[in-house]
């Protein structure tokens, strides 16, 4: 469980915090979304996340300590069965914040917390990227070996059309570059005189 702030609590003692807390994470495992304030979205998120973390793990101890902090045995259950399962690849941020203004009455900043539900597209590190291109690479000589005979014709076609125009993008590039020496030659011929 988050530590808990010093100083005030969302209005109440520490008993009150808490159990304001567990109604809001059961509200928003019931919900997907709920609407309340900023102070009380951002004291949510991480008490949240913990708990779709505990349900990720989805063992019976895992259930009991998620239990003890909520009560409700039906939103346990929609926890663990519907929510779990569609975060199980997410490594973290389950939840999003969104600032909606400020409500009417107290002109207090409101905002929306929900679940994050889409599928997450892992990134790959560096490392494991290099090591599957390493390992991919003999794979894919064998592959290009056989398709090499096959397409030898129209490589070798594609081929002299490439050089062609390499030639002549090259003379143009040679060009570029002596105009640009020239043009930053001149000034400094100019200061040295």
């Amino acid at each position: 469980m988050p530590k808990p702030t010093k100083g005030p609590r969302l209005g109440g003692g520490p008993a009150h915090e808490r159990l304001m807390l567990a109604n809001l994470a059961a509200a928003l495992f019931t919900h997907k979304s709920i609407k309340t304030t900023e102070t009380k979205a951002k004291r949510l998120r991480p008490y949240a996340e913990r708990l779709i973390t505990f349900a990720k793990r989805g063992d019976l101890h895992a259930r009991r300590r998620v239990l003890s902090v909520i009560g409700d045995k039906e939103v346990v259950h929609v926890l663990f069965t519907e929510i779990a399962p569609l975060v199980a690849e997410r490594e973290g941020g389950y939840t999003r914040i969104t600032k909606v203004g400020n409500r009417k009455g107290d002109n207090a900043p409101m905002a929306v917390i929900e679940l994050v539900l889409e599928p997450v597209t892992p990134k790959k590190s560096n490392k494991k990227a290099a090591a599957k291109a390493a390992d991919a690479a003999p794979a894919e000589e064998v592959v290009e070996e056989t398709a090499a005979d096959e397409t030898a014709a129209d490589d070798a076609a594609a081929d002299d059309s490439a050089a062609e125009a390499g030639a002549e993008s090259q003379a143009e590039g040679e060009a570029a570059e002596a105009a640009a020496e020239d043009a930053v030659e001149a000034p400094a011929e100019e200061k040295a005189e």
